[in-house]
């Protein structure tokens, strides 16, 4: 096997996924391997980074040598954790270099080929990511419910608000408000007491609610995911502004969301043109 060999790495929270390919683009190895988010642990991190790295590389049968003309590109979910970028850097590897960045980051240039451009990720939280000029920028994602606007757990919480609002006479309700409360035995002291104990990902869990009933026509619904919606065209404008030439929306309520956007900016929108893992071969250098 000759010439130049390129490893992608794709190391997010929920798990890790690592791609062999030559210098013409052809896999040559995949591998997968558990979480590798700094939130873990650095040690924990690499390993799930190596693993995946060593399947995919086994899978191609590559000895030694060839090993050592591996160009290695890593994405890693919370990487922007103080000291845990150095603290990779630092680690001994087999490769002929690596390069680090932000999960995030290789997503942003796999959606756009390696070149410039710009992602805006609607999930459970909501961020928008770019690089342009050989800058590199964020806009939101602070966590929730600080920031992550137009977001599944946004959703759910507006949605929620409104739903308390209503059981109190405040606001006119809705099915959405009504259904809400039912499955809290319409008891807002089972409100709260979930909300002690809820998580992003929680609120997050009402957004297919939201978002259906929004389609149907439910007054309450609409006007939850039209605010979430005038966030998310907020994020594709900051990236537009900066000069990004391509923005692609990214995410598990991309599609749904993007429904709702603004005609100007759903005009604006491009399609990814790859994955996060495509996106590390580019931080790795193959073009």
């Amino acid at each position: 096997m000759d010439g130049a060999l390129y490893l992608g790495v794709d190391g997010g929270g929920t798990g890790c996924r690592a791609r062999l390919e030559d210098a013409a683009g052809t896999v040559l190895g995949q591998g997968i391997a558990g979480p590798a988010a700094t939130r873990f642990g650095i040690e924990a991190s690499w390993q799930a980074i190596e693993t995946a790295a060593r399947h995919a590389i086994a899978e191609a049968g590559l000895d030694a040598a060839q090993v050592g003309c591996i160009r290695a590109g890593v994405g890693v979910a919370g990487i922007g954790r103080k000291g845990a970028r150095a603290a990779l850097e630092a680690i001994r590897h087999p490769y002929a270099s690596i390069a680090f960045t932000s999960d995030a980051m290789i997503a942003c240039l796999g959606a756009h080929g390696g070149r410039d451009g710009g992602i805006v990720i609607v999930g459970t939280g909501t961020c928008a990511i770019g690089r342009i000029g050989g800058r590199e920028m964020k806009f939101g994602g602070y966590g929730f419910p600080i920031s992550d606007e137009g977001s599944g757990a946004y959703l759910g919480l507006r949605a929620l608000q409104h739903s308390l609002r209503a059981h109190d006479g405040r606001e006119g309700g809705s099915v959405l408000t009504r259904e809400l409360m039912a499955r809290f035995q319409d008891d807002p002291a089972e409100v709260v007491l979930w909300m002690d104990r809820s998580t992003a990902t929680d609120y997050a869990t009402f957004a297919p609610l939201v978002l259906r009933q929004a389609d149907q026509g439910d007054a309450v619904a609409r006007q939850v995911v039209q605010d979430g919606a005038e966030h998310v065209n907020g994020l594709v404008r900051a990236l537009l502004a900066e000069g990004a030439p391509r923005v692609s929306l990214i995410g598990g309520l991309a599609s749904a969301m993007e429904a709702w956007l603004a005609p100007d900016v759903r005009r604006r929108l491009s399609p990814t043109l790859g994955d996060a893992v495509t996106g590390a071969l580019a931080l790795a250098g193959r073009r």
